[in-house]
């Protein structure tokens, strides 16, 4: 490979962090009067083209290792970072065509669903700026917690992604100890973030979106300049050709990236920070519109690699964007480990604000010093780098956990029409469990063996099989989930009404609940919200 010397290596890579520590630092600076609030979040706040980049730069990536029969990975993460050079171009080398524009659509459209969303949330919850706030208005505190969990392991294990493929981008491109320099970014952005909080996090997100943009540009035009097709590859090779995988993916990609996405705090922070709905919708669609075509261009790697004769099948896809780079001038590669460094901080720290903000205020709430807080930043990432060290074993946790985004996530959502007001949190925690469950039970039904299904629910055969397996646990988990949450729906409004008539009462499982003043929420999770939209519930019967 045409990397450069390992001094000046080492050189780029320290100077980039010092450069954001310094911008870093100023911000914080800036703003050091900034209120405990301000620190973890920034409401309605930024306009269009700062929410587009925010979003651009914490865009979506996904990480897999070891192969097309042992995938390790995530469907989607929080982060357009260094992980997407090895798992984009690996899907080129899988499925071809077919696979990148289907991997990059996929990729980019569920963040319209922020569009969609946060302003239903925000007009429910006008103060709120994370999921977990309304889901503890509208269905209580267990349901809250329930997610708040579920959403803090997601974002820790992002955490580890990003730190375990920046240690592997780093060794491939410059040949040195990754380790290094994944300890000097954690100290980094802890500090900074430690510092100015999520608007910080903001500020330097918009930077490192327009270097995404800049890094693909130069890759593009050095790789269209330099690397030569061999035509006579492009038939045999297969891979412009339609796939039943291809096809698959379409729905499996898209489902697991869309209710990813949901447990991600970071998201959901950078929507509401959003000043209009207007700002929101103009934001996420140029971000989705570039986050497509920046992934299809960096997915195109793989084929193009396996066209012009330095990736044959057989090798491990991930490595096709090095093995184009190998024929590149030594400068475009010090140019990429630069880009790579600045956007691996990008993911982190933002990955570093909204963990804290999600603790401060779901499990705290608000109530710590600032000083507490701010420990919090430096706390969560140090098991960070020590979990990265054993990632390979680590991120398979990644599969469950997209699996149970499309168990959890579906119940939750639906609090959001006023229709299904009489849903409540027990139901939805049931529902998120049977949706696992659903996904051992079709696992039985395939495979016809208990041991089978098990595996299936961690995908330890891969995420890109040759059956209908994965694509059945992708349908058995929010599909099952509902089935279960009707269940759970009906056996409880089942459950009061033999209670009513065997002790008497009234039965008021379809009441539906009075907003409270100053605002839309549905309550505590209760069928009247508060004890006083109760007690007025009866006066008023």
């Amino acid at each position: 490979m045409g990397m450069p010397p390992q001094p000046v290596s080492n050189g780029l890579m320290y100077t980039t962090y010092a450069i954001f520590l310094i911008i870093g630092l100023a911000l914080a600076w800036r703003y050091r009067g900034q209120s405990k609030l301000e620190f973890i979040h920034s409401n309605r706040t930024q306009t269009a083209i700062p929410v587009a980049l925010n979003f651009i730069a914490s865009g979506e990536c996904c990480y897999r290792r070891n192969g097309l029969r042992h995938v390790i990975g995530q469907l989607g993460s929080s982060a357009m970072g260094s992980a997407i050079l090895f798992s984009y171009p690996e899907i080129g080398t899988i499925a071809g065509v077919q696979g990148a524009i289907t991997y990059a659509a996929c990729s980019a459209l569920p963040l319209m669903s922020f569009a969609i969303l946060a302003p239903k949330v925000r007009r429910k919850l006008p103060g709120g700026f994370i999921l977990t706030m309304w889901v503890r208005e509208r269905y209580g505190p267990y349901a809250a917690l329930y997610l708040t969990f579920l959403s803090l392991a997601t974002m820790f294990l992002y955490m580890v992604a990003e730190l375990s493929s920046l240690q592997q981008v780093i060794s491939t491109l410059t040949g040195l100890n990754g380790l290094p320099v994944v300890i000097v970014e954690v100290v980094v952005t802890s500090i900074y973030t430690s510092l100015g909080g999520f608007r910080i996090s903001f500020l330097t997100d918009n930077i490192q979106g327009v270097l995404i943009a800049v890094l693909i540009a130069i890759c593009t035009i050095a790789i269209g300049t330099s690397v030569e097709i061999d035509r006579s590859r492009i038939g045999p090779s297969g891979l412009t050709h339609d796939t039943l995988l291809g096809y698959q993916l379409i729905y499996i990609l898209f489902t697991g990236i869309l209710f990813s996405f949901m447990f991600l705090s970071s998201f959901w922070m950078r929507a509401f920070a959003s000043k209009t709905d207007k700002d929101l919708w103009i934001g996420v669609s140029i971000a989705a519109v570039v986050i497509f075509v920046i992934l299809l261009l960096v997915s195109s790697t793989g084929f193009i690699a396996a066209w012009a004769g330095v990736w044959e099948p057989g090798m491990y896809g991930g490595m096709a964007f090095f093995l184009l780079l190998a024929e590149l001038p030594s400068w475009v590669v010090g140019f990429t480990v630069v880009m790579v460094v600045a956007l691996s901080c990008a993911i982190f720290d933002s990955q570093q604000s909204a963990m804290v903000s999600t603790i401060s205020n779901d499990l705290f709430k608000n109530k710590l010093s600032l000083i507490w807080v701010r420990f919090f930043v430096l706390l969560v990432s140090i098991p960070a780098i020590v979990v990265a060290l054993k990632s390979p074993s680590i991120l398979r946790i990644f599969l469950i956990s997209n699996i149970f985004s499309c168990a959890a996530m579906p119940s939750i959502l639906l609090g959001l029409l006023d229709t299904m007001y009489f849903l409540r949190g027990v139901d939805i925690i049931i529902a998120g469990v049977g949706g696992m469950l659903s996904v051992f039970l079709f696992g039985c039904a395939y495979y016809g063996d208990a041991k089978k299904a098990a595996e299936l629910i961690i995908l330890t055969t891969g995420l890109y099989a040759n059956d209908w397996s994965v694509f059945g646990v992708f349908v058995a988990a929010p599909v099952g989930s509902l089935i279960f949450l009707a269940l759970a729906v009906a056996c409880r409004m089942g459950g009061v009404w033999v209670r009513c008539k065997v002790q008497g009462g009234r039965f008021d499982c379809l009441d539906k609940p009075l907003p409270r003043e100053g605002g839309v929420c549905e309550g505590d999770g209760t069928p009247g919200g508060s004890l006083e939209d109760v007690e007025r519930r009866k006066v008023v019967k």
